[in-house]
């Protein structure tokens, strides 16, 4: 499983971005892809996560309403959508796929491949 993430940039508070994680070597029906963000200092935490083969979301409280998680399955495509963005949005954004077979737990704790990061950058 290869995680490809992109669209990270510098954006004013207020603002919008589209993260995207291009996925390959792997099946919808078996991964859950999330992302997680890490800022400088900080541990990394969960941002969100889809399970695309049951159609389950999870958004951690602060992006509640402010980030979108979907996925193309044609493209092989999980986008981040992210309007009203904060300064304390600003990290690095990691796409992470966790194996869901026999899992019941959500969002899950296990995972297995990452991808690199990309930068989001919120100014105020």
């Amino acid at each position: 499983v290869q995680l490809q993430a992109s669209g990270g940039g510098l954006v004013q508070a207020g603002g919008s971005l589209r993260l995207s994680c291009l996925a390959s070597g792997f099946s919808w029906d078996t991964y859950a892809i999330g992302w997680f963000r890490q800022a400088p200092g900080n541990k990394r935490t969960y941002v969100s996560y889809i399970d695309s083969s049951t159609s389950r979301t999870y958004y951690e409280d602060s992006v509640k309403g402010r980030f979108t998680i979907s996925s193309d399955k044609v493209k092989n495509v999980v986008y981040l959508q992210m309007d009203s963005l904060k300064p304390e949005d600003t990290a690095n954004y990691y796409c992470v796929a966790s194996w869901m077979v026999g899992v019941n737990e959500w969002p899950p704790r296990r995972y297995d491949y990452w991808g690199q990061g990309t930068q989001v950058t919120v100014s105020s």
